[in-house]
């Protein structure tokens, strides 16, 4: 690597002249991206603009759509629970602890991360880009490692204290809708969040081989997928049903209302391999065993059903902060 690429008081235009760059080579993307660089000048500021600019506008911009359809009635026969439907008060009160989080949380992880990704030997402002297939092959990776990383981890905060003081905060709507998957304790933003990044830093530092332009591709599905898990809507066209293994709303959907089961994020194979996942299969087979003419009636029962035995679960779980299993305070 060129020395000069080490050195973080360099200017864009100096990184580029001695990489020794030839701009006409490059693609309508990467002359942009060139020009983001060179326009700010400096590249640990252009990062950081780029990567929070990027988060918040993937993010509230996939969210909007979500909204519009809470507002629409047509929409309620595939809203998994259907009686539940965020307020514009909700949704208000949701919006502002998730700007709390992204701005004193998100803000200086993403601020930070382009220092701690060039030592790991990532590339941010070089070009030319990684080709579409290298990315989709890392993308994939960092899917498998996030979804991981998330159902361990989130396992552990349903344990009692990390639930009560930290976890509970995201349980807060047992019909959850698509503000609300970063709805949660700024601890919680960044645990779960070192899942989203730890995969493509130590990828990085294992192979010298990955582009900034990968991870945003990464964080934009990421944040796609966490947005439609708590959509609450489970539509035909839903990716869930075309691919099996995807988990998507109607997985996640079942976990906010029964506290237990469905603890991945992008995928259902470890929640079935490690039996976590058994009273939802158990749902959906009573539900799937009903007739048409008593469907609607069995289901409601069934969510009414499962959400009390969700509140009761949570309760067990904050109970056991300060009780032990055997009733003596620890």
């Amino acid at each position: 690597m060129n020395s000069t690429v080490l050195d973080h008081h360099a200017t864009a235009t100096q990184l580029y002249e001695a990489a020794g760059t030839d701009f006409s080579k490059l693609n309508w993307l990467e002359s942009y991206w060139a020009a983001w660089y060179l326009w700010i000048g400096n590249p640990i500021i252009a990062t950081g603009l780029m990567s929070f600019i990027m988060h918040e506008v993937v993010y509230f911009g996939r969210c909007v759509p979500w909204i519009i359809i809470d507002a629409i009635p047509y929409f309620r026969k595939w809203k998994l629970q259907p009686g539940k439907v965020p307020s514009a008060k909700e949704q208000w009160e949701c919006t502002k602890l998730v700007l709390f989080s992204h701005f004193t949380i998100e803000l200086p992880q993403i601020w930070f991360f382009h220092p701690l990704a060039e030592a790991c030997g990532m590339q941010t402002w070089q070009v030319p880009m990684p080709t579409w297939t290298t990315i989709a092959a890392q993308v994939a990776l960092f899917f498998v490692f996030e979804d991981a990383f998330h159902y361990f981890v989130h396992q552990a905060l349903h344990y009692g204290p990390l639930y009560k003081h930290i976890h509970k905060i995201h349980h807060k709507y047992s019909a959850p809708f698509g503000l609300a998957a970063e709805y949660a304790h700024p601890a919680e933003v960044l645990i779960l969040g070192m899942g989203t990044i730890g995969g493509p830093l130590l990828f990085c530092w294992m192979t010298q081989n990955l582009h900034i332009f990968t991870v945003y591709v990464w964080v934009t599905l990421r944040l796609f997928q966490a947005i439609d898990a708590h959509s609450g809507y489970d539509f035909p066209w839903s990716l869930n049903h075309i691919v099996p293994f995807w988990s998507g709303a109607d997985h996640h959907d079942f976990h906010h209302m029964a506290f237990v089961n469905n603890y991945s994020t992008s995928f259902r194979w470890l929640d079935y391999m490690f039996g976590t996942d058994d009273k939802y299969r158990a749902y959906k087979q009573r539900i799937s065993a009903a007739s048409g003419k008593d469907r609607a009636a069995i289901e409601k029962k069934l969510l009414e059903q499962t959400e009390q035995e969700g509140i009761v679960a949570a309760d067990e779980a904050e109970r056991r902060s300060v009780f032990g299993a055997k009733g003596k305070r620890e």
